[in-house]
C-alpha cells in the first residue's frame, strides 16, 4: 500500500464527508493505492455514524472510535498502530489541512528519501490566541532540540512507516514528533510550505489547557531524550554539587568562629547566622536530589525498556 492516511477528529461531523471525498478524488487522480483511517476521539456529535456511512461509500475508509476524549495524541497514536502505508500521512479534519499536497509529500518521502516531512502553514488562518503561543513554542522548541522547523505543530506531516511504528505518542506529544523522530534516530527531518484554509465548519479546540501542557510536555521530552536512562547523571551531579556549596559555606562560617574565638574577639553564635541555614538547607537539598537521582536510576534499571533501543539494520 502507498500511502495511510491518519485522520484523528473531534466533533467534526459536518467537515468528514467533504474531507474524504477530497482525499479520495486526490489518491484516483494520482493512482495510489491507500487506506484513510479516521480516529474519532470520543465526539459527542455525529461524527462516528458519517463514519460509518462513508465506509459503505469508500472502501479505504477505517474508523476508530474511543469511548470518551482522550486527546490528539492518543488518536494518533491508535492510528500509527494500525497505518500499514509505506507513507503515513496526518492531517486534521477540519479542511484546514489540504489533501491536494499529499502527492508532493510523498514524492519527497520516497524520492528524496526524508525520514519526515513537517508542514509549514506559512500564511495562518487562526485567531491570534493560537498562533502567538504558538511562535512561542515553535521557537522553544527549535532552540532546545535542534531541528529546524518553523511549525512544530502543523497537523499536516508525512513519514517513513517504519518511523511511526518506532516512536511513542502520549500526553500532548504530537506537537512534538519530529523530537520524538530525531530521538529515535531519524534525522533526516524537512519541511514544506502547506497551503492553509480558514475554518469552514465548527469551532478551534485550543485552549489554555493545551498550551500549559504544551510546555511541560516540551520540558519532559527534553529531559527524557537526555537522562532517560541516566537519571543519576543529572540528580547525581546537581545534588552533588549543591551539597558540596553548603558543605563548605557551612565550614567557612564555623572557622570564622573558631578564628574569631582564637583572636578573643566575642563573636555572635553560629545559629544567629542565616547564612548557616541558608548552607544547612543546601546540603540537605544536595543529599535530597542525590538520593532522588539514585532512586531514579533503580527504577529505570529495573525498568522493561531499559535496553529497548531502535535497531535499523541487521545482518
Amino acid at each position: 500500500m502507498d500511502i495511510s492516511v491518519v485522520v484523528p477528529l473531534f466533533n467534526e461531523d459536518e467537515s468528514i464527508p467533504e474531507l474524504v471525498a477530497w482525499i479520495d478524488r486526490v489518491m484516483t487522480q494520482n493512482n495510489f493505492s491507500h487506506e484513510l483511517i479516521m480516529v474519532d476521539d470520543g465526539s459527542n456529535d455525529a461524527s462516528w455514524e458519517v463514519i460509518e456511512n462513508l465506509q459503505k461509500k469508500y472502501s479505504a475508509v477505517r474508523g476508530i472510535k474511543f469511548r470518551r476524549n482522550y486527546g490528539k495524541s492518543a488518536a494518533l497514536f491508535s492510528g500509527f498502530e494500525l497505518a500499514q502505508g509505506d507513507v503515513v500521512i496526518t492531517m486534521d479534519a477540519d479542511l484546514q489541512d489540504s489533501p491536494d499536497e499529499i502527492p508532493e509529500l510523498y514524492r519527497m518521502i520516497k524520492e528524496e528519501d526524508f525520514d519526515l516531512v513537517s508542514g509549514w502553514k506559512q500564511k495562518r488562518y487562526d485567531p491570534i490566541s493560537k498562533t502567538i503561543p504558538s511562535k512561542f513554542f515553535n521557537r522553544t522548541a527549535r532552540a532546545m532540540s535542534g531541528i529546524k522547523l518553523h511549525d512544530f505543530n502543523c497537523g499536516l506531516k508525512a513519514y517513513k512507516n517504519k518511523v511511526i511504528k518506532s516512536i511513542e505518542v502520549y500526553g500532548e506529544m504530537h506537537r512534538y514528533i519530529p523530537i520524538l523522530a530525531k530521538q529515535a534516530g531519524f534525522v533526516k527531518i524537512t519541511e514544506k510550505v502547506v497551503q492553509h484554509q480558514e475554518r469552514k465548519y465548527g469551532i478551534t479546540k485550543f485552549g489554555l489547557n493545551r498550551f500549559i501542557n504544551g510546555f511541560l510536555d516540551l520540558l519532559s521530552i527534553t529531559f527524557i531524550s537526555k537522562f532517560g536512562k541516566k537519571p543519576m547523571h543529572f540528580f547525581g551531579l546537581l545534588g552533588t554539587l549543591m551539597f558540596f556549596v553548603g558543605f563548605f559555606a557551612s565550614a567557612w562560617i564555623g572557622f570564622q568562629k573558631i578564628y574569631s574565638i582564637s583572636q578573643g574577639i566575642k563573636a555572635p553564635l553560629v545559629t544567629d547566622s542565616p547564612y548557616f541555614y541558608i548552607a544547612l538547607a543546601t546540603m540537605i537539598i544536595g543529599t535530597q536530589l542525590f538520593l532522588t537521582g539514585f532512586v531514579a536510576e533503580l527504577v529505570s534499571r529495573s525498568s522493561s525498556e531499559r535496553n529497548t533501543y531502535q535497531i535499523e539494520k541487521e545482518i
